[in-house]
């Protein structure tokens, strides 16, 4: 069994975005066995649903996504997952404060992906997120 968590800073962009993006790649694919969720590392968003253009910026993929609520990553998630990819360094370092080790962390690209709360490129970021994703997909299937 496969845990990935996806990190951002909300929760209500980039990481639900991560997350369905991936279950839809695993659905199409056939790959079984892979729990995959997404978190934040600040309170911030708590409690909300994925940010409205995230939203159709999915839809317009045709990528399937549920009502959900932003949580927060907490110490005791470290032992639930087996790999955690974070959008940009800032959340690495945010991680580490919380986890205090980052040896299951890996950045989803190697360049940041940026916030698109900030930035309103929700395509760019879909593109970037898809990206990373895919190669998720290829070390799956090489294991």
């Amino acid at each position: 069994m496969n845990r990935i968590c996806f990190i951002c800073l909300g929760n209500i962009c980039r990481s639900p975005m991560a997350e369905y993006i991936l279950k839809d790649k695993l659905r199409k694919q056939g790959i079984k066995n892979v729990i995959v969720d997404s978190k934040a590392t600040s309170y911030e968003e708590q409690g909300n649903d994925i940010y409205p253009k995230a939203k159709n910026i999915l839809k317009e993929h045709n990528i399937q996504f549920s009502t959900r609520e932003a949580k927060r990553l907490e110490k005791e998630d470290y032992d639930k997952y087996d790999v955690f990819y974070y959008m940009e360094d800032k959340n690495l370092r945010n991680i580490e404060r919380i986890f205090d080790k980052t040896d299951k962390c890996k950045k989803l690209l190697i360049k940041d992906i940026e916030d698109p709360w900030y930035t309103n490129n929700f395509e760019k970021v879909y593109e970037e997120i898809d990206e990373g994703c895919q190669e998720i997909i290829k070390l799956l299937k090489n294991n």
